[in-house]
């Protein structure tokens, strides 16, 4: 699943199930033990008929004759098998992709038209499976898309393996194109879909079901849906239990998954424990480059226990390795050293700390061959967010649009540029910028709901965060529509005892108090104070400010409606205004960054 780099394939994996060429980032490698059947060649398992690519009875330099009308050849049976052929031949020698797109298309007519009625043909499905691969491959995935939602209705699984696997791969390679687009709730449901056929076909506990479970698993952790994540992984586990080896590779890259989501949980032991059973499994498989990428883990770990000695020991270790298999300048090594930063800046040396970013960012200025953009974007973010809490925003935003620029025109990268965007917008508006500030804001907001996060719990603080530029921009009305959004969307996915939805409350009940609507502001505090004293105590140094806000709107709800302008300023009170700014910060892990909890 794009984005998840810490959980890696084995490295003995097989090959992809579609030939597609070297550019294309439409299929997501994965192992051919995640179809029903033992070795697909292709999406779709071969027919004995002579209608099959592999068994047609024309070459290549042997094309059937064609009518002068090029719509009536494609009436001849022996023509779909022909050209699908030719299109692969071509993708395969490198020709390019134009070219086998045109021959796949007509494929795919010729298949269609030959079909049988009333009975579903697989030829067609493949053709299908085939087109949408190249159109991806030329970086047009919403033509793939309709290609594809078009191939899962042709087979029906019900028919038996053949149909069943046809349908698998279809739905999963639409999940992979959804995936492309940034679309990852679509994504996840194609995945389902393709998961629930495969179950069908093989049952519960067959090993390639796991592959899938652990594959699904992964686009929901950067969906941060971490519960059905982790319900996925531990039935991965055991499968590979009782199919595996004790200590084997599959075990491991599940363990590291599960290390993944535990940490995003905040369950620290737990995360460690996987870890260290992963790195064991690797020792044993004699993966030391896998082992020192588990030690940077680890390290992570230690750090986030304040077990800081621990975490050193780790960081080095790997950086040790990576260093004599990579090379000095190896965006591994700059990923250490920006860890290293990390670690320094928390216990107080700022000297060190500043000594690793920028050795770092000497390797992210002259990356080594092969260095992808997502590999150099990911490290100047997380220095970016170091430059940042030593009070240097300037630098920061700078790293950021940096990033930004390297991620702009990859495809499946939208949700990552919109938390960049977020993140700029916290550090305009901690500057002054409000104007810059909303702009960002504004622009990672569209970028969330494009791709269908907007009912994540993350687009709801970024929500809160555009109405909080807003409100300083005098835009009360835009301001209360950002926080109503925010507030509906916070109380589902954390509840309205979670403190990002407690700030909500609290900026809304200021909207309305600027709007005059003052009774509605009056109900969101009594309900605020109803929560704190009897579910979270009174001794948050919030209920002060809220009651104190709640004993003024009281007091003027009395009066005949003369009640006094105030200016902004004072709308949201100064020590709310200072907690939007306040060092405590929540990490949002699928994204890789910050943002301040309101």
């Amino acid at each position: 699943m794009p984005g998840i780099v810490s959980v890696k394939t084995p490295s003995d994996s097989p090959p992809p199930r579609i030939s597609l060429p070297d550019n294309s980032q439409a299929q997501t490698p994965r192992m051919d033990s995640s179809a029903p059947l033992p070795k697909p060649a292709s999406p779709l398992p071969k027919k004995s008929s002579s209608a099959s690519p592999s068994r047609s009875k024309f070459s290549p330099r042997k094309p059937p004759p064609e009518s002068s009308n090029p719509d009536l050849s494609l009436d001849n049976p022996d023509l779909g098998p022909f050209l699908l052929k030719l299109a692969r031949d071509t993708i395969s020698s490198g020709e390019g992709p134009a070219k086998a797109l045109d021959y796949a298309l007509r494929a795919s007519k010729s298949f269609e038209r030959c079909a049988i009625d009333g009975e579903p043909s697989l030829d067609l499905a493949m053709s299908l499976h085939v087109l949408s691969a190249i159109y991806c491959s030329l970086g047009r995935f919403e033509e793939a898309v309709p290609v594809l939602e078009r191939a899962i209705k042709v087979p029906e699984p019900a028919r038996g393996p053949d149909h069943a696997l046809a349908a698998f791969s279809g739905h999963m390679q639409l999940g992979d194109t959804y995936s492309m687009l940034g679309q990852v709730d679509r994504s996840i449901e194609r995945y389902e879909q393709g998961l629930k056929i495969q179950i069908e076909a093989l049952g519960e506990t067959d090993p390639r079901v796991g592959e899938t479970c652990r594959y699904l698993a992964e686009a929901q952790v950067q969906a941060m849906q971490f519960d059905k994540a982790e319900e996925l992984c531990k039935k991965t586990l055991e499968i590979h239990r009782v199919h595996s080896e004790p200590a084997s590779l599959e075990e491991a890259a599940d363990r590291r998954l599960m290390a993944l989501i535990c940490e995003a949980k905040g369950d620290y032991e737990s995360a460690l424990e996987h870890l260290v059973l992963a790195s064991m499994a690797m020792i044993a498989n004699g993966q030391d480059n896998e082992v020192a990428s588990v030690d940077l883990s680890i390290g992570n770990i230690y750090l986030s226990l304040c077990r800081f000695d621990e975490a050193v020991f780790s960081y080095q270790k790997a950086l040790t390795v990576f260093k004599s298999s990579k090379g000095e300048n190896h965006p591994y090594v700059a990923s250490v050293y920006v860890r290293l930063a990390d670690l320094y800046h928390k216990t107080g040396k700022l000297r060190e700390s500043k000594s690793y970013c920028d050795n770092a960012l000497r390797i992210y200025s002259k990356p080594v061959p092969g260095t992808t953009g997502e590999e150099i974007a990911g490290g100047l973010m997380e220095i970016s967010a170091i430059y940042e809490t030593v009070g240097e925003p300037e630098e920061a935003l700078k790293l950021l649009q940096r990033a930004m620029k390297l991620l702009e025109d990859k495809p499946g990268q939208q949700s990552t540029i919109a938390g960049i965007e977020a993140r700029m917008g916290v550090m305009l508006y901690s500057i002054g910028q409000y104007e810059e500030a909303r702009s960002s804001f504004e622009s990672g907001v569209a970028k969330l709901r494009a791709c269908g996060e907007r009912k994540s719990a993350f687009f709801g603080v970024v929500l809160n965060q555009m109405g909080l530029a807003c409100v300083q921009l005098f835009k009360i009305d835009k301001a209360t529509e950002l926080f109503e959004e925010a507030r509906s969307i916070l109380e589902q996915e954390c509840g309205p005892y979670h403190q990002d939805t407690l700030g909500v409350y609290s900026n809304l009940a200021a909207t309305y108090d600027a709007m005059g609507r003052v009774e509605d502001a009056i109900e969101i505090l009594e309900y605020v104070l109803k929560l704190r004293e009897e579910k979270l105590g009174i001794a948050n140094p919030d209920f002060e400010d809220e009651k104190s806000r709640l004993a003024e709107l009281l007091k003027e709800a009395g009066r005949d409606r003369n009640r006094k302008a105030k200016s902004l300023e004072n709308l949201i009170d100064p020590s709310s205004s200072k907690r939007s700014k306040k060092e405590a910060t929540k990490r949002w892990p699928g994204l890789g960054f910050k943002i301040r909890a309101e």
